[in-house]
């Protein structure tokens, strides 16, 4: 029996032009997912959490969120204690009795305290811009330990705190004591932090200019910061010390960094925007969201993969996510207030912005 050509042709072109329209509406569903308007800001809840104590402006600045035990940690600077929030019930417990201290800012003497907070192993680690010191403060128990000075000389104090889990290490960016040289600020402090209860000074590694901002892969055991004056970001090897990749995110105002360490994309606060840079291919820029100006700190949630972005002179807090290329799709627009700046992404859809203005915490969930 001869083949009947004609019918397998017909069957052909009809199971390629089905293949196509699969094909064709599987772009539809991929592509509609990253391009879906995005959530109101109605969606969103925003609740305000007062700190203890806080009569009026707070100098906020750096915080975390443990994950293992479900606290934020908050340093609350010139009140001269760190306050703790379940996460939960937004109960506020306070760690009292820090040192404060003169500090200058833009030409001016303000009050601090402890400013900066990072989750170790068991314990957390509090940098006290008031007197100059690195502390240590258990978990669970709220129960703080020793402090040290921020660098043998003293010379200066703590801006930025971070555990680096990889060479059981803190390392902290710094700013210069009142009435030091400045050029001192110009390093990264790194403590050995083996026993986690104990920090010991271990070294110093030089830079160009002041640091601004951090981010880590343990994994891969990198350091990221960007360096103020040239307007660069690098990556240092932690094990090494030494500086492996200078990249240039376009921008002279570099503020917070976050990290997506899965797919290697690095994320950078240029005041009125963030970029996505490719950390695992060259350090390429590969998108670019607005924002509004007032950018600090941000975060990013790999659980979601979303990026968080609070920019204080626009009152607003960003929200976008981010697909497998390291583009951002806004996800949602949420109104914050006046000044709140710097944000720590929390479990699920909730994040946390500091209102040093009021003193207070405002906590973001999705309805």
């Amino acid at each position: 029996m001869k083949p009947k050509t004609g019918n397998n042709a017909n069957g052909l072109r009809l199971l390629t032009r089905g293949a196509v329209y699969v094909a064709m509406v599987a772009v539809f569903l991929v592509g509609r997912a990253f391009t879906q308007s995005p959530t109101p800001a109605s969606d969103y809840e925003l609740k305000r959490i007062n700190l203890p104590g806080a009569t009026g402006a707070v100098a906020l600045d750096y915080f975390a969120h443990d994950r293992a035990t479900g606290k934020l940690w908050v340093p609350a600077s010139n009140t001269g204690s760190v306050d703790v929030i379940d996460e939960k019930t937004d109960a506020v417990s306070q760690i009292t009795g820090f040192p404060t201290g003169e500090i200058e800012r833009r030409g001016k003497k303000i009050t601090v305290g402890p400013t900066a907070a990072s989750i170790g192993n068991g314990v957390v680690y509090i940098g006290n811009r008031g007197n100059a010191t690195l502390c240590v403060i258990d978990a669970k128990t709220f129960t703080r330990g020793e402090c040290v000075p921020a660098s043998p000389d003293r010379d200066v104090t703590p801006d930025g705190v971070l555990y680096v889990a990889a060479t059981h290490e803190v390392w902290i960016t710094t700013r210069p004591t009142l009435g030091a040289d400045p050029a001192a600020a110009k390093s990264l402090q790194v403590f050995d932090a083996s026993d986690p209860q104990r920090l010991k000074w271990k070294s110093k590694i030089p830079l160009d200019d002041l640091a601004e901002g951090y981010a880590v892969d343990d994994d891969r055991g990198l350091f990221y910061t960007n360096i103020e004056e040239p307007g660069k970001t690098v990556a240092i090897d932690v094990r090494s010390h030494k500086i492996v990749a200078e990249w240039n995110p376009g921008s002279s105002d570099l503020q917070g960094l976050a990290l997506d360490s899965a797919r290697r994309f690095l994320f950078v606060a240029c005041g009125d925007h963030v970029v996505s840079i490719d950390a695992g291919h060259g350090g390429k820029v590969l998108d670019s969201i607005t924002t509004g100006p007032g950018l600090d700190n941000i975060d990013y949630s790999p659980d979601r993969k979303v990026l968080y972005a609070a920019a204080s002179q626009a009152a607003a807090l960003t929200a976008a996510k981010v697909d497998d290329y390291g583009k951002f799709h806004l996800k949602a627009t949420v109104p914050t207030a006046k000044g709140a700046r710097g944000v720590v992404a929390g479990k699920g859809e909730t994040a946390y912005v500091i209102d040093p203005a009021e003193g207070r915490i405002l906590k973001l969930t999705h309805k």
